[in-house]
């Protein structure tokens, strides 16, 4: 039992001894005692002023004085009007550190066979482009969910739905039969994606030649991007695919599978994967089926045009279209059928879609309409919405010009980790490989480390050049703390002294501090899970890798003469590590054994 559990036990039972109240688990709460205040934990005793009848002050030191007696890891309080400031003795917080050594995935807990299965859906990439910017923070995002989900005790199936179907990804298909020459992955040794990708590109730049030519010839401009030839071949094209065309059907198979080449190649890039991946081509007519059968029970309705709507006044908003006229779907629709396809595989009990806060709308709607149709977590269905993320300007420019091409990004961060590690001498006694892999760790760590400590509902700047600085709240001051505390551990292991700590070690207020904040770990890890944030985490392991540093700075460890203060220093670099790792972990992020 930690020490927060211990105490809080035992001012639930004072309050009941000396004021005959039972006390809830709320009103019991400690927190962290302000550093302008002695003490470790403070508990708040207003809750409990009416059922004493007496003063805060009184009543605190009436909670205090039963504390001191009855609790063990209580050692002193004082009193501040309504807070008891909880001073804990020194053997308490050494049976503390003990738990946490001997507790190999302290902070975490595992699932078991009633946890509850949850699924979180990230990446949902087009095929007529290689990922972006907005694809990393949106994976990291999603990668990180689902770490700490499973940290929290619950199974967690990742999930992916490929846009591979629609009018974008016929006008990739079109340009590479009209201008590639049978150009390929292997002939043009480029990835599948960014191939694809060029000839998306392709056919917008002949397009708009298309509708200015129009608009020169007096057509008016909107007409002109309805009539130009490339756009109506595009459409036709469509329209055979919906078909079945056997020669667009093969056409369309072996352009998507050079793009899903590309985005496995991307995904191991960035340390991430799925348990399943669906896809809009197959999923898009069982949600037509869906949306016919909420018809024929009354759930929507078909407008005189033969579209079918969802009226959703009675919730406060609009009508919401699911058919088209023509009988073709929406992307509300294509929703509806993949809910279904996931609900028949898997028995969902919480589903969270990791999409942009420009899709909030959608996903309001959505969750009424699966409501409507029968599935259990429709209601409960979380939209884990996040904002946009940026570069500075001028930074760095795809191959489009426009948006910032993931393979670059993650490219340009592992050269700079190892730019910058050379410069600051980190790498002068290593092998070219050792220094490509830890460039590796250390680049890939700055990338998702800056993104992820950001409060994912907001807008966000990445900048790469302050990423790789080595101090600061970054990722790679995180993991050279953890590779430098690994080198400590190596060196003592060397070292013949074997001597162990004991009951009686004495701990200093750096130390002690550092073991209250590894405590935490658990707690910020339980917080992340019920706020669905990856930042919690982040910047927890930023304030323990702190607060490590701060003790280091001024306790020497290997060279401390006392044999029983370096055996308690030895344990709590040794777990200070293992809480990194652990955190970092929850993050996607690798942490290097030296640096």
């Amino acid at each position: 039992m930690n020490i927060e559990t211990l105490i809080s036990q035992a001012a639930g039972e004072a309050v009941k001894a000396l004021y005959g109240m039972e006390a809830t688990d709320k009103m019991l709460q400690l927190q962290k005692t302000r550093s302008e205040f002695e003490g470790n934990l403070t508990l708040v005793v207003f809750p409990f002023v009416k059922a004493a009848k007496k003063s805060p002050e009184q009543t605190a030191q009436e909670i205090g004085h039963y504390l001191v007696d009855n609790c063990s890891a209580v050692e002193k309080f004082n009193v501040v009007k309504g807070f008891l400031n909880l001073s804990v003795g020194e053997g308490a917080w050494l049976q503390l550190l003990q738990t946490i050594d001997k507790d190999e995935h302290f902070g975490t807990k595992s699932a078991h066979e009633g946890s509850p299965l949850v699924m979180i859906e990230y990446s949902s990439p087009n095929t007529n482009k290689p990922l972006h910017l907005g694809h990393v923070r949106n994976n990291l995002l999603g990668w990180s969910l689902a770490k700490i989900m499973e940290a929290n005790g619950n199974k967690v199936v990742k999930t992916n739905i490929v846009n591979d179907r629609g009018i974008h990804i016929c006008k990739s298909m079109l340009a590479w039969l009209k201008y590639g020459n049978g150009e390929t992955p292997e002939t043009s040794g480029k990835k599948g994606d960014h191939l694809i990708g060029d000839y998306y590109v392709l056919f917008d730049k002949h397009y708009r030649e298309e509708i200015k030519q129009l608009v020169a010839q007096g057509m008016d401009e909107e007409k002109a991007k309805q009539e130009a030839p490339l756009i109506k071949e595009a459409h036709e094209m469509l329209v055979k695919w919906e078909q079945n065309d056997p020669e667009v059907r093969a056409l369309w198979e072996k352009m998507n599978n050079w793009v899903y080449a590309g985005f496995d190649e991307t995904y191991k890039k960035m340390g991430v994967s799925f348990d399943k991946i669906y896809y809009e081509s197959q999923t898009y007519l069982k949600g037509k089926a869906k949306v016919e059968e909420g018809l024929a029970k009354g759930l929507f309705e078909r407008h005189e045009d033969n579209s079918v709507w969802a009226d959703l006044t009675n919730e406060g908003l609009d009508q919401k279209l699911l058919l088209r006229s023509d009988g073709t779907s929406v992307y509300m629709t294509q929703d509806i059928g993949t809910a279904e396809m996931r609900f028949q595989d898997f028995p969902i009990d919480k589903m969270i879609y990791v999409v942009g806060n420009e899709q909030n709308y959608h996903f309001q709607v959505l969750s009424i309409l699966l409501d409507r149709l029968g599935f259990k977590w429709g209601k409960e269905l979380v939209h884990f919405s996040y904002g946009m993320v940026e570069l500075p300007n001028g930074k760095m420019k795809s191959r489009e010009g426009t948006v910032v091409d993931a393979d670059d990004l993650m490219e340009l961060m592992v050269e700079d980790a190892y730019k910058t590690s050379m410069e600051l001498g980190k790498f002068d006694d290593m092998t070219e490989e050792e220094r490509r892999e830890i460039a590796r760790i250390v680049g890939m760590g700055a990338l998702k480390y800056f993104i992820l400590k950001v409060d994912a509902r907001k807008n966000m700047l990445f900048n790469p050049e302050e990423s790789i600085d080595f101090n600061g709240n970054t990722g790679p001051f995180i993991q050279y703390t953890y590779a430098r505390i690994r080198s400590i551990l190596r060196k003592a292991a060397s070292l013949t002294s074997s001597t162990s700590m004991t009951s009686t070690t004495s701990l200093n207020e750096k130390e002690v501090e550092l073991i209250q904040k590894m405590n935490e770990f658990g707690a910020a890890v339980e917080q992340a899970g019920k706020d669905y944030s990856p930042s919690g985490i982040a910047n927890y392991c930023y304030e323990l890798t702190k607060v490590f540093n701060q003790f280091y700075h001024d306790y020497s460890i290997l060279n401390e003469p006392d044999e029983q203060k370096k055996a308690v220093r030895l344990m709590l670099a040794k777990n200070v590590a293992k809480i990194i790792k652990s955190g970092m972990d929850l993050l996607g992020i690798e942490v290097p054994e030296r640096m």
